[in-house]
């Protein structure tokens, strides 16, 4: 980041209403806690659930762990956001690729894969919990908060 560059951070899956917004909020409520100043979103590759809001499982598992993610409405990935965030990072391959194949050529944004920035998970998917039960946004949500932590303790690094 450039110096005085503000950081912002957009995580993309393919709905943005399961585990995009799950990890929007588990990184809000880290940089929250480590006092980083940072503007955090999610969005889809995919745009059929733009407007709606995140999977009521994702909203109960992340206001089981303190986190309220109710105010999130899903939208579709801007070529714009290549732009607007400093990073970018999908949830799982198929949404990176995705992400790669629209981003424009004067695209600004790190783009990578949320589970790269946690050691010994590199290149997994965080765990899709959509066609699931319960027990798996519980997955999702120790996925998205070990990488909330991983890349909130790299952006104060970076001050």
């Amino acid at each position: 980041m450039g110096e005085g560059m503000r950081a912002s951070v957009l995580f993309v899956c393919l709905g943005n209403i399961c585990r995009s917004p799950l990890a929007e909020g588990a990184f809000r409520a880290e940089a929250q806690r480590l006092g980083l100043d940072v503007m955090v979103d999610s969005a889809g590759t995919g745009g059929w659930h733009a407007g709606d809001p995140p999977d009521p499982r994702s909203v109960a598992v992340a206001r089981r762990n303190g986190v309220d993610i109710s105010g999130q409405r899903a939208r579709k990935v801007s070529r714009d956001d290549f732009r607007t965030f400093t990073h970018i990072y999908a949830l799982d391959q198929d949404n990176l690729e995705g992400l790669r194949a629209v981003a424009p050529r004067d695209a600004t944004a790190e783009v990578g894969l949320l589970l790269d920035l946690v050691a010994g998970h590199e290149g997994r998917a965080v765990a899709d919990p959509y066609y699931g039960d319960d027990a798996g946004f519980d997955v999702t949500w120790r996925d998205v908060v070990m990488a909330s932590r991983a890349l909130a303790q790299r952006l104060a690094d970076e001050g």
